[in-house]
């Protein structure tokens, strides 16, 4: 059976519906950076997500190819996640989209080296005749968050955010949003196929002890 990130790291992708404090370790991503409203069509988000799931297939696959992945194992593509925020505001202001700076992001296997990654790009780009130069390889070490489970439309989101900063307010914390510390969504619903009052959304907030 593949390995599936959501089930084997709980404590990272399937939060309880209610706040809770997490560390979050040093992980590798492949990553593409966008400004603008993202449920415009054609906008730079959604020609984001194409670009990452066309590496990451890409990575994935690689098992039935020639290139060789050391330690490489089967596993279920690990879910679409995004960074975003908005000059000038801390966390970010829901009714100005329009302002919005993003980093779209998907999880990449400890296995995948850099060496791998530039591998996946080249080959993409030959297979799909497909521009991937907006991809990046990223490290990315969180650390102290808070986190929910949201259940509910994208534009809901502000009210779990409210008991997000009401249990780190009673519990000795407050926000640390700065321009390497990030409002933080990790997308399991997928929203083409969802009614967007059952969307599952973790939403990721990053603290510091008062």
């Amino acid at each position: 059976m593949a390995f599936d990130y959501k089930k084997e790291y709980k404590e990272f992708y399937m939060p309880k519906n209610k706040p809770e404090i997490i560390d979050v370790p040093e992980m590798n991503f492949i990553a593409v950076r966008g400004t603008g409203n993202p449920n415009i069509e054609g906008s730079e988000y959604k020609e984001s997500i194409g670009l990452l799931y066309g590496i990451a297939f890409t990575i994935k696959m690689s098992k039935m190819g020639t290139h060789r992945i050391d330690g490489y194992f089967d596993y279920v593509v690990p879910p679409l996640e995004g960074f975003w925020w908005q000059e000038g505001i801390e966390g970010i202001d829901y009714s100005k989209k329009d302002e919005f700076r993003f980093i779209s992001l998907i999880r990449l296997p400890d296995f995948v080296t850099r060496e791998d990654y530039e591998w996946a790009v080249a080959e993409a780009t030959k297979k799909k005749k497909t521009d991937f130069s907006k991809v990046e390889f990223m490290t990315i070490k969180e650390g102290l968050c808070v986190q929910c489970m949201h259940v509910g439309s994208y534009d809901d989101e502000p009210a779990t955010i409210s008991l997000m900063d009401k249990f780190i307010r009673e519990n000795g914390f407050e926000n640390d949003f700065s321009d390497k510390r990030l409002h933080h969504e990790i997308y399991l619903s997928d929203a083409r196929r969802v009614a967007p009052e059952k969307l599952k959304t973790v939403i990721r907030h990053p603290v510091k002890r008062i």
